[in-house]
């Protein structure tokens, strides 16, 4: 039994400590600064709940000692604490982080360790990832990449059709932050909320617009393999035009505090959502131009007589996946391990893994 501390008590955190302890393969504790939330988790007697402020560095080391792997839930702008308490502890670290500067600290502190630095174990980054890879080892020659991921609600209801299922912090920083791209070849930083898109699948209309992180290290990975290669966010539509009013004319950009506290007592949470991924990618085939795609939807539904999100089940699934595989040997056990370097095909096999495969699909 392999002994992991869960650094996050909220939603995914939870989720995750739920999911691992339910195997009997791992021992799982649960680390947040607040009484309260840890109070509230949803998890078996089981789970260790530990009161820790990882901004503590020696308690976070103490509380690290002896495990085999930290796994990250924190908000984005706490994440690169957590890994420099793995580094201090000798532990395998995992994240969930959309954070660019986040990953490129967490790459510099896998340098010369002696344990695993897994980054962006989630969905997007994470999974996403993971697939476009898949992809792209099917052609003789890159052309395009296109990337696109979206957490929406099933019965969106008010004027920006759209429901809190992730972190607010995280959904803000993805909106303000630089992008990054290739384009006709080059490396290139792009503006967040640009490049609107529009299109349909399984009969329903979407919008698509540039958000960061999504990527992860892929454009990094496929440098000078491919034309062009993007990630943008899916949204039903018209929701961009009016998160450009607030973000640009309204300068909430500039107060994100403010606009956390507007999304968070106007806009209400929900466990009925739906994440959509489409990756589409074009390129040659024995001189043929050709283009392949994968198209998924994952919707909310019971585990262990619980309701769980979309976003809950695919976040937590992902990272919850590469610690199985990261103890079953299957991924290198010290440095900086990228998401495109797991075999999609063992990822989907995993226990975990199967909440993304496409058997499991519902109907809308």
């Amino acid at each position: 039994m392999k002994d992991v501390l869960v650094v996050g008590a909220g939603k995914i955190g939870s989720t995750i400590a739920e999911m691992l302890d339910a195997t009997g393969d791992y021992r799982v504790a649960v680390a947040d600064r607040a009484a309260d939330q840890l109070a509230r988790l949803e998890t078996g007697p089981s789970v260790e709940r530990l009161a820790l402020d990882i901004a503590d560095g020696t308690a976070l080391k103490q509380a690290l000692a002896g495990r085999f792997a930290v796994l990250s839930a924190a908000p984005y702008h706490l994440t690169g604490r957590v890994a420099e308490g793995a580094r201090a502890a000798g532990t395998h670290y995992l994240d969930l982080t959309e954070d660019v500067a986040t990953t490129r600290l967490v790459k510099q502190l896998a340098a010369d360790a002696t344990t695993a630095f897994i980054p962006q174990c989630g969905l997007a980054p994470g999974f996403i990832s993971i697939v476009a890879n898949n992809l792209a080892g099917h052609f003789d020659r890159l052309d395009t990449v296109k990337m696109r991921v979206g957490a929406l609600p099933q019965y969106p209801s008010n004027a920006l059709n759209y429901n809190l299922t992730w972190s607010t912090d995280g959904v803000i920083n993805e909106y303000c932050e630089p992008c990054e791209a290739i384009v006709n070849g080059s490396l290139r930083e792009v503006p967040p909320l640009e490049e609107l898109e529009e299109f349909s699948l399984d009969g329903v209309a979407y919008e698509a617009f540039n958000t960061s992180g999504g990527l992860g290290t892929l454009c990094e990975s496929l440098a000078g393999k491919v034309r062009n290669l993007n990630y943008r966010t899916i949204r039903y539509p018209g929701h961009c035009a009016i998160m450009k009013a607030l973000l640009n004319d309204l300068r909430l950009r500039d107060r994100r505090d403010v606009l956390k506290d507007i999304l968070e007592n106007a806009v209400p949470a929900t466990l009925q959502d739906v994440v959509v991924i489409l990756v589409t990618v074009s390129g040659w085939q024995g001189g043929r131009f050709v283009q392949e795609t994968y198209a998924n939807k994952v919707y909310s539904r019971p585990i262990a007589g619980r309701v769980h999100s979309a976003i809950q089940i695919t976040t937590a699934s992902g990272i919850c996946t590469v610690l199985d595989m990261l103890a079953d040997g299957q991924l290198a056990p010290k440095g900086f391990v990228r998401q495109e370097d797991i075999p999609f095909e063992a990822f989907i096999r995993n226990r975990f893994g199967r909440a993304y495969a496409l058997d499991l699909r519902q109907a809308a």
